[in-house]
């Protein structure tokens, strides 16, 4: 085949390095931000951090007063009109794409010239905190489950080779006290395999130190499995009340299959058993009661406190609810450009100056950067509360169904940056703090001809379980017909699915014993 020259035209796209860094740092959590801030502060002589009591112009943000209207409209004039001595004003410009600039302190205000009302106000959050503050003064009252251990086997009055052998077995408990390797491949651990005496030797002690830890305090502790954990309990139940039929017939229940226990199925545990339906069933509930992590109690409870990026607080204003976006100070770093350094490199020649001049670029890269990230994060936060407005005001069940496009398209942007903007960012609101994807959620058809958030069907779910007859629980089916009744299309698997996802048993499960 003769060769041949030929002329091709295409066309391509190419990410410049400030551009990757942007998406980049979109991407990033409020911690991980922070710790990319201190990588760089670290790398960069050019980038340092302002004083606290410097002005965020920095940062080219302003003061905390200024206000930015909804949507893709920040306030240029924030910046000015913002004043310890006047109010502020408001003055919208379009901008196109992400500012230049970034003037205000990232607050949006859908209803401008309102007066607050509960701007200092704590946003409420999803679980209790007095509950959570009380397992960690509880288990930090207790200690760890080894130290506790170890103070009571300090009490016994053992060998010192009984007493090496409870201690190993103690520091070979899990998280939860159980026992999950056997005493012979503890034994192995120490002596191998090849001194058959001594390996023996070591699972007789092992086995006496194994009855003195489950003596200890938490009952159940030192068991291998399940089974024995609830045995243990059992029999610490009819040590204390010798004769309780109740325990006994527990008692019995735990030497069964661990499955039939879960399932409930007194009838093959009464033909197993000999015992009763009464009996059983009252075995059953017996059984309910105790503590299958004997070690729970002892884990260090640990607060996971979330940290929001954005901040939505109401305002007072005749009519519809309206509610104030801004960015939460607390994670806004301030960082600027090193005089010094800056001002001696100008007038600089040479290879040297240009590597300096181009450390000094990336600098200013990066706190460009920054800056559009934060305003990235603003202007979709507050297109989410737009829509939201009915979650904000009732709860989970006025959610409404939304789309990332949905949001993409208003803003300008693409589908991929949304979801990078709401992935591990959070928003406190009313309601609680959430992250900013669970607003997001799929539509179901109503009769009306309108959907429903699958967010706020979960949450219907969730209210007609709570309201259900004990002793007659409904049925996915049942429950499907329930949501048909209120006009929202939901088939018996979509149903099963969400029951799923909020962690409900099946209705045989939730059956009142």
């Amino acid at each position: 085949m003769k060769p041949s020259l030929s002329l091709r035209m295409s066309q391509h796209l190419a990410l410049t390095p400030q551009l990757q860094q942007s998406i980049r740092l979109l991407q990033l959590s409020t911690l991980e931000l922070s710790q990319e801030i201190d990588q760089m502060l670290d790398e960069n002589p050019f980038l340092e951090r302002a004083e606290e009591d410097a002005p965020i112009e920095s940062l080219g943000l302003g003061t905390l007063d200024a206000r930015v209207s909804l949507g893709d409209r920040v306030s240029e004039a924030a910046q000015d009109s913002a004043s310890h001595d006047e109010g502020p004003e408001f003055r919208d410009e379009v901008v196109d794409g992400v500012a230049e600039s970034w003037e205000g302190d990232g607050s949006v205000d859908f209803s401008p010239d309102d007066g607050e009302w509960g701007g200092e106000a704590k946003a409420r959050t999803n679980n209790s905190e007095d509950d959570t503050a009380d397992a960690v003064e509880l288990a930090r009252s207790l200690g760890s489950l080894t130290d506790h251990l170890h103070r009571q086997a300090l009490s016994l009055r053992l060998s010192e080779i009984d007493r090496a052998a409870l201690k190993f077995l103690i520091e070979s408990l899990n998280e939860d006290g159980y026992l999950e390797d056997s005493l012979e491949a503890l034994a192995a651990s120490l002596a191998g395999t090849e001194d058959l005496e001594q390996l023996e030797e070591l699972v007789h002690r092992f086995t006496v130190a194994l009855r003195l830890l489950q003596s200890l305090e938490p009952v159940g502790v030192g068991a291998r499995n399940l089974a024995e954990c609830l045995r243990l309990q059992c029999q610490d139940m009819l040590r204390k009340q010798p004769g309780d039929p109740v325990a006994a017939v527990a008692l019995q229940l735990c030497a069964q299959p661990m499955e039939w226990l879960a399932k409930r199925d007194v009838k093959r545990l009464m033909a197993q058993t000999g015992q009763s339906d009464a009996d059983v069933r009252a075995a059953l509930q017996c059984i309910a009661r105790l503590e299958p992590k004997p070690g729970r109690p002892f884990i260090q409870t640990e607060q996971n406190i979330v940290v929001p990026d954005v901040i939505v607080t109401p305002v007072r204003r005749a009519g519809q609810p309206q509610f104030r976006v801004q960015l939460n100070p607390d994670v806004m770093p301030r960082l600027k450009v090193h005089d010094i350094y800056a001002n001696a490199l100008r007038g600089s020649k040479g290879d040297s100056a240009q590597g300096l001049q181009q450390r000094l670029q990336e600098a200013r890269w990066f706190i460009k950067n920054i800056q559009q990230r934060f305003d990235t994060i603003l202007r979709v936060s507050s297109a989410i509360v737009e829509r939201q407005k009915n979650f904000l005001v009732h709860g989970e069940l006025a959610m409404r169904p939304l789309v990332l496009r949905e949001i993409a398209d208003e803003l300008g942007m693409h589908e991929s940056t949304i979801s990078r903007v709401t992935t591990a960012k959070y928003m406190a609101t009313p309601q609680g703090t959430f992250e900013l994807k669970y607003f997001f959620g799929s539509g179901l058809g109503t009769d009306s001809g309108s959907a429903a958030s699958s967010t706020a069907v979960r949450a219907l779910i969730k209210q007609f379980v709570g309201a259900e007859n004990p002793n007659k629980p409904l049925s996915d089916s049942q429950i499907s017909d329930m949501l048909k009744e209120q006009g929202i299309d939901c088939a018996r698997r979509t149903v099963a699915k969400y029951r799923e996802a909020l962690k409900i048993a099946p209705a045989n499960l939730r059956k009142a014993l």
